[in-house]
């Protein structure tokens, strides 16, 4: 059995840099399976990485795509030691000013594709494997404004905690990544509804340093990646008081 990591939103950003992180740092992994929409982008990585390539142009949150991921799984019978869910998007504003579309799509992706991917690619995964699902440090406190996006990623990071005691017997670590703003085109997307609050461009991270951070301590055993101190930091503050008093003070700060 080949082993093999699987990695959706492959084609930009989180999802394509850890295409790259596993390839350099996991000699043996033989084969990636990229899974995402721009098949163009998905073809500019050949040549890119040693590893063989497998493509899946395809929307995760049709469900025929599940069928497709779970035939191909069936059939080539794969050692999957990485699973990684980077597919997920984002829209600025409030509720009222983004499409029903848009924020169904958002719970669609960032929560019902993520759990259906997992839930298919789980009987493919032998001991010591990792699975690394990509939430935000949007999921430690509701915020409006990104009200949709915020909620959807506290369902990752709690679905990933969960997950992970639930598969200690089979010894698969389950790790929530959640940084905070990533210098990627999530914000191209993000900002079409919406603006960002100028203190979240103040710490904007690299996404190769995300990536590699969340793969150590994926190896490490640890549920939780969080980049950067500052993220550490809202981490501990969400933590320790209470949300609406942190909602007032952000509030403040927009000067809304």
């Amino acid at each position: 059995m080949k082993k093999t990591a699987i990695i959706t939103g492959a084609s930009s950003g989180l999802g394509r840099a850890m295409v790259f992180e596993l390839a350099d740092r996991f000699g043996p992994i033989e084969e990636i399976w990229v899974i995402a929409r721009r098949s163009e982008r998905l073809e500019d990585l050949d040549g890119q990485i040693t590893a063989k390539i497998r493509k899946f142009p395809m929307d995760i949150t049709d469900k025929s795509s599940w069928k497709i991921l779970k035939k191909a799984l069936e059939e080539e019978k794969p050692d999957v030691k990485f699973l990684i869910n980077a597919a997920g998007y984002g829209k600025l504003g409030h509720s009222q000013e983004i499409s029903l579309e848009d924020e169904t799509g958002m719970i669609g992706l960032n929560c019902m594709a993520l759990t259906a991917v997992t839930h298919i690619v789980l009987p493919f995964m032998s001991r010591h494997s990792r699975i690394l699902q990509f939430a935000s440090a949007a999921a430690f406190l509701p915020q409006p404004g990104f009200a949709v996006y915020a909620a959807t990623k506290s369902y990752v990071l709690s679905y990933s905690v969960a997950l992970n005691e639930e598969l200690k017997g089979r010894d698969i670590v389950v790790t929530a990544v959640c940084p905070g703003p990533v210098n990627t085109e999530f914000f191209d997307i993000a900002e079409t509804t919406g603006k960002t609050p100028f203190y979240k461009k103040i710490f904007m991270a690299d996404p190769k340093k995300v990536v590699r951070k969340a793969v150590t301590d994926s190896a490490a055993g640890r549920t939780v990646s969080i980049y950067g101190i500052p993220m550490k930091a809202f981490f501990l503050l969400c933590r320790a008081l209470p949300h609406r008093l942190i909602l007032r003070i952000m509030t403040a700060i927009q000067g809304e």
